[in-house]
């Protein structure tokens, strides 16, 4: 290898902002540079970006980058992407322009046909099919919605669906490319679990032509190269694209049936490896492609279950109470008190997903009294994260038949030890918080390495991935016990 080409560029396109990292071979992170973008909501329970923001931020976020650590991008080996799945794209497949704002993933516009389909008695079959569940959360509802509701995209013949890797693909490649990977078609309602291809049978209930929807290919393969592009040159290998939750995963070297994490973000998200077998939960969670590597061998798969609302409940408490002017004040208000008296917040403020997948729920602050203060309200929103992973846990528990001996977890909110020593107290199970909380984009890096041989195998990745603080249950059976009780009485308010 040239001893110039020394670095990976990682790309993680998420829900509020799009990181670009770059890391050497020895699992090291230069710099990252994160832009954030807009968000709209057209309508209560809507939620779109515009993909020309979203296209800004990438842009924006490399040449910072380059600029911040003097790189020349001719030391670029290759570029992994990552995303926020199931938001939908359609933009024409010539140009690149995008006909209409995509539609993310917590939006709930496709409530009603979703309830439409159910009660036509198909969830079973995109169940079995896909390993998914009829909720608005999924894109195939979505793509249904624009050609329903979109006149452009009715009647434009290069009109062409994806999700967000498709098209950053699509644009990086100058148009050439319209691909997608099949994790993130996994989470499409559209593709077959077993065969990783669209299924027929189920693009036709949707009335989605199967030719708008991209080619499905592994996750770490050279798709193409850039070209075209005003922030690099044409010529660098477009090596990798996995779903956000699937290349963490990857990222904390889960690579053995049994190992699970849990991505602390916009939402929170729990993905165990489940090897190569498709399992379907019997719990309400969902079965998901994991990643397939290298191209030739079978895909790995996973059970996951999600909350749509974790670290987005402290955005809420600063944007939306005002109760903290950033951020990174929730724990020490949180500290500020010894427990939350009481209080317990489920904070289902985009419905709430699995293992309830009721969409229609609303969020709740249970337990108020006079004495109650904003101290309360703060530690109760963190216990409420750590409340909706249990039962994540538990019910994963269930389905994989075994008891989880540790967890580990990565994203913004798991640099908040309360948080986090509160999760390892309730599940009773041990937390382990790496070095680098940034797996996400370190999953993207890692496939697109690997398939351009910038690293040798799995084992060569693992040996260098370095633990930053385990957490250890201290928590007694009788106080947890407490804890849990009052968590289901709020749950069945929300439910009821």
């Amino acid at each position: 290898m040239n001893s110039l080409v020394n670095m990976i560029l990682s790309i993680d396109q998420g829900t509020t902002g799009t990181t670009a990292l770059l890391i050497d071979q020895n699992l090291t992170i230069k710099d990252k540079v994160t832009v954030d973008f807009r968000q709209i909501f057209p309508k209560p329970g809507w939620v779109e970006h515009d993909l020309n923001d979203i296209w800004s931020s990438v842009e924006k976020a490399i040449s910072v980058l380059l600029k911040r650590t003097k790189t020349e991008p001719k030391k670029i080996s290759a570029i992994g992407i990552t995303n926020q799945r199931e938001t939908t794209c359609v933009w024409d497949k010539k140009t690149g322009k995008p006909l209409h704002h995509a539609i993310v993933w917590q939006c709930k516009r496709t409530t009603s046909l979703c309830e439409s389909l159910k009660n036509k008695g198909l969830n079973p079959l995109f169940k079995e099919k896909t390993g998914l569940l009829l909720d608005p959360y999924f894109s195939g509802t979505k793509m249904a919605w624009l050609l329903e509701n979109v006149s452009e995209v009715k009647t434009n013949l290069n009109a062409v669906f994806g999700t967000i890797d498709s098209y950053l693909i699509s644009k990086l490649s100058n148009q050439q490319l319209h691909i997608t990977d099949a994790s993130n078609a996994s989470r499409t309602l559209l593709m077959n679990l077993e065969t990783l291809s669209w299924d027929d049978e189920l693009c036709a209930i949707l009335e989605i032509p199967v030719e708008k929807l991209p080619l499905i290919k592994s996750n770490a393969e050279v798709y193409g190269k850039t070209k075209g592009l005003s922030i690099l040159p044409d010529g660098i290998p477009i090596a990798s694209s996995i779903g956000d939750q699937q290349a963490a995963l990857f990222g904390q070297s889960c690579f053995e049936k049994g190992e699970s994490k849990c991505t602390y973000g916009t939402g929170s998200f729990i993905l165990m490896n489940i090897g190569q077998t498709p399992t379907l939960s019997k719990h309400g969670l969902l079965t998901t492609v994991a990643w397939k590597y290298p191209m030739t061998a079978a895909p790995i798969y996973a059970l996951e279950g999600s909350n749509f609302i974790a670290g987005a409940v402290v955005q809420w408490l600063r944007d939306g109470l005002c109760l903290i002017k950033n951020s990174s004040e929730i724990e020490v208000l949180a500290q500020s008190v010894f427990s939350s008296d009481g209080v317990v917040f489920v904070p289902a403020l985009s419905g709430l997903g699995a293992p309830y997948w009721n969409p229609e729920s609303l969020g709740l602050i249970y337990g108020l009294t006079r004495g109650t203060t904003k101290a309360h309200i703060a530690r109760a929103a963190l216990e409420g994260i750590a409340f909706e992973n249990y039962d994540l846990v538990k019910t994963m528990e269930e389905d994989a038949g075994c008891a989880l001996k540790t967890l580990k977890v990565d994203g913004g909110a798991s640099s908040n030890n309360l948080l986090m020593q509160f999760q390892a107290d309730i599940l009773n199970t041990q937390l382990q918080r790496p070095a680098n909380i940034e797996t996400t984009a370190l999953g993207a890096a890692f496939l697109a390495g690997l398939a351009v041989g910038f690293w040798s195998d799995l084992s060569d990745i693992k040996k260098k991935g370095k633990v930053d603080k385990t957490f250890t249950p201290s928590m007694d059976n009788s106080e947890r016990t407490i804890h849990l009780k009052r968590w289901k009485k709020a749950i069945k308010k929300v439910l009821s």
